[in-house]
């Protein structure tokens, strides 16, 4: 039998590798969209990441309760995706990063009316810190317009999305609950990508939705909702600000460069993750002092 501690520490690491999987997604994504259009592509890459997990889905026990909990969940998910999509039409891609992870302060603002208490100093200061790593490296943003709040929408959703994960992964199989918040979206996209340019892409576009279909869709969410059967929602949302540090970084080895302010912020945004994995959490007792 694994020990606490040792399953805590497996499950940051999960979250860690579900970061460093969405950060790749930038370079990836970039050029082999160009010919073809969002919707379409979302469609793509979540429906081939739910037929990747269904050899692994169907073979293991269901749970009466898991199609509610998955489909509430995957349209969360979904939610946030459209949100995030749109909104970057009308606002810069450094403002929709800063704005997306407002996450990290949503998460434990929503959790207080769900478990009436307040957040621990350890998480009050890890948001803190968050914050200012994510505002010098994606330079913030220079006020809020309709794109602005669009984002905004997509913060909440996937605030949202951790939360419901919080409270439904422990009562359903990890795979299946995965496979029908992956399938949720990729139908959920369908539709829209049929009547926005339809699937008639170039093999680029094809491969991009390849192969985030596959790592950054069905082993990033399976890493994210197994990991949170042991790691609070607030303490996840932290990890998972890893994402723009990983994009920076290989966006780095690719020719980009940050500049001091974001190399900063890359920094802080790292402190951060091991200021809530080295720091313990105060037992509920104690954080109600």
């Amino acid at each position: 039998m694994t020990s606490p501690g040792r399953d805590a520490g497996r499950a940051s690491l999960a979250l860690v590798l579900a970061a460093f999987l969405w950060g790749s997604t930038f370079l990836v994504v970039q050029d082999a969209t160009d010919d073809a259009a969002v919707m379409p592509f979302l469609a793509a890459r979540f429906l081939i990441g739910a037929a990747v997990l269904w050899p692994f889905a169907h073979r293991r026990r269901a749970h009466p309760t898991e199609w509610r909990d998955g489909v509430l969940a995957g349209a969360l998910f979904l939610g946030g995706y459209v949100f995030q999509t749109v909104g970057i039409q009308y606002t810069t891609s450094s403002s929709s990063a800063f704005i997306t992870y407002l996450l990290v302060v949503f998460v434990p603002l929503m959790n207080v009316f769900i478990v009436r208490r307040a957040p621990s100093s350890v998480t009050i200061v890890g948001v803190a810190l968050a914050i200012v790593g994510v505002v010098l490296l994606s330079g913030g943003t220079s006020g809020f317009g309709k794109g602005e709040w669009l984002t905004l929408g997509c913060a909440l959703c996937f605030a949202a999305h951790l939360l419901v994960l919080d409270h439904v992964t422990l009562r359903n199989d990890a795979v299946r609950l995965t496979f029908i918040q992956v399938l949720t979206v990729g139908l959920g996209c369908l539709v829209p990508g049929l009547l926005l340019g339809g699937f008639a892409f170039g093999l680029p576009a094809w491969g991009a939705a390849a192969f985030t279909g596959i790592g950054a869709t069905a082993v990033a969410v399976l890493c994210m909702v197994w990991a949170q059967r042991v790691v609070p929602p607030a303490r996840t949302a932290i990890i998972l600000l890893l994402e723009p540090v990983f994009a920076a970084f290989l966006g780095y080895l690719a020719g980009e460069r940050l500049g001091g302010r974001g190399l900063l912020g890359a920094v802080l945004i790292l402190a951060t993750v091991l200021w809530i994995e080295l720091v313990p959490e105060p037992t509920p007792h104690q954080a109600d002092v």
